[in-house]
């Protein structure tokens, strides 16, 4: 199959939220976890592409239909500021806060969606972020790398000094990429470890 990587547009919106479920377990499945199958997407994908198109770009099979992302913003600080403004208000008002003793991933994400986008102390030194996420049926083929570089490219055009991420501590193999990338590992706990990189 064939493959090929292009910028965001708006119908590939409903692919953004499909492709975060489907890898939304530490690359891994996350279809069972969740009753309402848009959580991850609300808070992980669709802000990205509806506010931030401009670093937003889709893995493509030959039909044209996404099956891969790498996400992110030139300035997290402004991207989670302008979340709060333009994203999270409805989302907040579609979604009440769950009740304290309910421990479901599904009210672990709406606790999320209004505490909204913490700008870690990292952004500083790394202004940018990304997250990536990729299908089984494209993985393991050089697609990752080819997404990362265009994304990098993408940052040094709009300007950016570095970029950050954060991965799950579980995650091993995005651990690995991430390693093979260049990241520098800057922080780490038992639940995650931060990565960055200057441009």
């Amino acid at each position: 199959m064939r493959f090929a990587i292009r910028p965001y547009q708006p119908r590939d919106l409903r692919a953004l939220y499909a492709i975060c479920l489907k890898t939304g377990d530490s690359g891994a499945d996350a279809t069972a976890r969740f009753r309402d199958p848009d959580l991850l997407g609300h808070y992980f994908a669709a802000p990205y592409g509806v506010l931030a198109p401009e670093t937003s770009f889709v893995l493509v099979d030959e039909h044209d239909e996404p099956c891969g992302y790498i996400l992110g913003a030139r300035d997290t600080a402004e991207f989670a500021a302008r979340c709060e403004r333009e994203w999270f208000p409805a989302l907040r008002a579609r979604y009440p806060l769950p009740s304290p003793d309910d421990h479901s991933p599904d009210a672990q994400m709406i606790r999320a969606i209004h505490a909204g986008i913490k700008v870690d102390e990292i952004a500083r030194e790394y202004p940018a972020h990304l997250h990536i996420d990729i299908l089984p049926i494209a993985q393991k083929q050089g697609w990752g790398r080819r997404l990362m570089e265009t994304f990098l490219a993408r940052l040094r055009e709009l300007g950016a000094p570095a970029v950050h991420l954060g991965v799950g501590a579980r995650n091993l193999n995005a651990i690995a990429f991430y390693k093979h990338m260049g990241f520098q590992r800057l922080r780490e706990d038992q639940h995650a470890i931060m990565y960055g990189m200057r441009l």
